[in-house]
């Protein structure tokens, strides 16, 4: 299974340069919600990595990853020195790398001020004491209503893919 520290190499390599530390915390939250999205019953083992968020000031904030960015404004590849925490070669499947994808294309865009003042208004982060961790059911349950037809999304774009040869 990936872990955080893979989606926050994979996001950076994606997007390439600089981004804030507050993106990327809100781009790999995303990156969760949206895969989560994809499955239609709660179990536990769905999620796209086991870390998880707490109720920050400033939205959703994983303490794994916030520890290797802590004092940084902007990061890079190189400068968030994540190597000997990522999982292994390929941490991701097709559908895994898909959500991490239609995740960015929705919200790659965005600041992270911007996306933290979306996530405050979001179910998850309301039903969250402050500093507490924001279940990942509570994420799952307001995912999938918000992202209605992601998994048929991801399913035809993995048929597609397949029938291009990519």
């Amino acid at each position: 299974m990936a872990n955080i520290f893979d989606v926050a190499d994979y996001i950076l390599t994606y997007l390439g340069g600089d981004i804030t530390t507050m993106k990327l915390q809100k781009l790999c939250y995303y990156s969760q919600a949206v895969h989560l999205a994809k499955h239609s019953t709660w179990k536990e083992g769905i999620a796209l990595f086991n870390e998880n968020f707490e109720k920050w000031d400033q939205g959703p904030v994983c303490p794994d990853l916030f520890h290797c960015h802590k004092g940084m404004f902007y990061i890079n590849l190189v400068s968030l020195d994540i190597n000997d925490k990522l999982s292994g070669e390929k941490p991701f499947n097709e559908e895994e790398r898909l959500s991490i994808e239609e995740m960015l294309e929705k919200y790659g865009a965005y600041t992270g001020v911007e996306l933290s003042e979306t996530t405050h208004k979001e179910e998850p982060w309301k039903k969250t004491p402050k500093n507490m961790i924001i279940e990942k059911k509570d994420i799952w349950e307001w995912a999938k209503k918000t992202y209605k037809n992601g998994e048929k999304r991801v399913k035809r774009k993995l048929r597609l893919r397949r029938l291009i040869g990519l």
